[in-house]
């Protein structure tokens, strides 16, 4: 079995999520609705948390969609819910961000559309990008080497941690 080491518990999620949701209302307090949009399965899950959270400090209305994304054919990428996102802003949600290829694939179906902005939430972000994507919000960054992993665990659609293997 690999050897893991644990790089968030609960507690430091639940903090980071709550930083997280602040800052996402900071920077959207003008708008009257922001999409979440999480990339299934993880980061649709992060999405729902953040979304709780931002709701719980404002009373700015936040929708949730979801992103799907067929690891075989990554640009066969699909929405839940494709109506109505023109000239909103909207947030696109994962767990980790590694090389940015699944972030890059997840943003190709907003390219239809004339959204306000578009940015990117993550709950841990490594610095191994291969593409061109950068994170607005981060829960926390980490350096790795190449060969290492990031988990994060949910269980009953909460974060127990996040494991360096």
């Amino acid at each position: 079995m690999a050897r893991q080491k644990q790089i968030l518990n609960q507690e430091q999620v639940n903090l980071m999520l709550t930083r997280l949701a602040y800052e996402v209302f900071e920077n959207n307090v003008d708008e009257k609705e922001i999409v979440l949009a999480g990339i299934k399965n993880r980061g649709y899950a992060i999405a729902e948390m953040l979304k709780a959270k931002i709701e719980g400090l404002s009373k700015l209305k936040v929708r949730l969609i979801s992103i799907e994304i067929d690891k075989r054919n990554p640009i066969d990428c699909s929405l839940s819910d494709d109506k109505d996102l023109d000239k909103k802003s909207i947030i696109v949600v994962d767990d980790v961000a590694n090389s940015g290829r699944t972030m890059l694939y997840a943003l190709h179906p907003f390219l239809n559309i004339i959204a306000k902005k578009i940015q990117i939430a993550v709950l841990v972000d490594r610095k191994h990008k291969s593409y061109p994507i950068c994170s607005d919000y981060v829960g926390k960054q980490i350096s790795t080497t190449i060969d290492e992993h990031v988990e994060v665990r949910i269980e009953k659609d909460v974060v127990v941690g996040a494991y360096l293997k």
